[in-house]
């Protein structure tokens, strides 16, 4: 409404050279406002097309948990661990245990109560992975179809529980891939172990088994070949017998 003022003004007024050039002035002055207006990013706020993004937030050593991804001298660290040491008097410590996802080194701290620290801005991707090739292993992007090379390092021990097609989650930080999340728990179908010998009957016997992802576990040893059984993909470890 103002701009639709200012150019009926500019139109009634009287066209002797004085006022020409004012107006010739004032309409200078409104094609700069509209492309100001118009070019500026500054007043539209652009929706977020990226999901499954973890904002950085400022947290404290109350709010520490396994798994959490914390941003430390400009490099992502992931929690392993942490415990809460009382001391009589004085405030209490929290010694935490964290991986650095970047260089794949392992560190130790130990905090005073309430330190502050900030959460890695890291974003998550569904993917599945499609083919390795020398030490680089390929991921699809389930929703754009990208292919994403990702080094063996990155993905590190998760390998032996990747099998052609399986899906992961794939953890970027500043567009580079840092971790590789196997789902937990899985199905898989044992392709080999011993056969259960009779008469075994001691408490807790397990046995090495192969699964048809490629990874050895340990199962209890009532198990047979062509079995499927439920693994927790994080410990490794056997949870139960999956029947048909």
């Amino acid at each position: 409404m103002m701009i639709v003022s200012m150019m009926r003004s500019m139109l009634l007024l009287p066209l002797n050279t004085f006022k020409a050039c004012n107006i010739l002035i004032m309409f200078r002055n409104l094609v700069l406002l509209l492309t100001f207006f118009a070019g500026s990013s500054a007043f539209v706020v652009a929706p977020s097309t990226r999901l499954g993004t973890s904002l950085a937030v400022a947290v404290d050593t109350s709010d520490i948990k396994n798994g959490m991804t914390i941003e430390i001298d400009g490099e992502p660290h992931k929690v392993l661990s942490f415990s809460i040491m009382k001391q009589a008097r004085g405030a209490a410590k929290t010694t935490i245990k964290f991986k650095n996802l970047e260089r794949g080194n392992t560190i130790e701290n130990t905090y005073r109560s309430g330190e502050k620290f900030e959460t890695a801005m890291i974003e998550r991707v569904d993917a599945q992975f499609t083919f390795q090739e020398g030490n680089t292993f390929f991921f699809m992007n389930t929703e754009t179809f990208e292919e994403i090379p990702v080094n063996e390092k990155v993905v590190d021990d998760r390998a032996k529980w990747i099998s052609e097609g399986g899906e992961v989650t794939l953890v970027t930080f500043k567009d580079k891939v840092i971790e590789v999340v196997v789902p937990s728990p899985q199905v898989f179908e044992i392709v080999q172990t011993d056969p259960n010998m009779k008469g075994n009957t001691a408490q807790g016997y397990t046995k090495p088994a192969v699964l048809d992802c490629g990874a050895t576990i340990n199962v209890p040893g009532y198990l047979e070949t062509g079995e499927k059984i439920k693994v927790d993909t994080e410990k490794g470890e056997f949870l139960e017998r999956v029947r048909a």
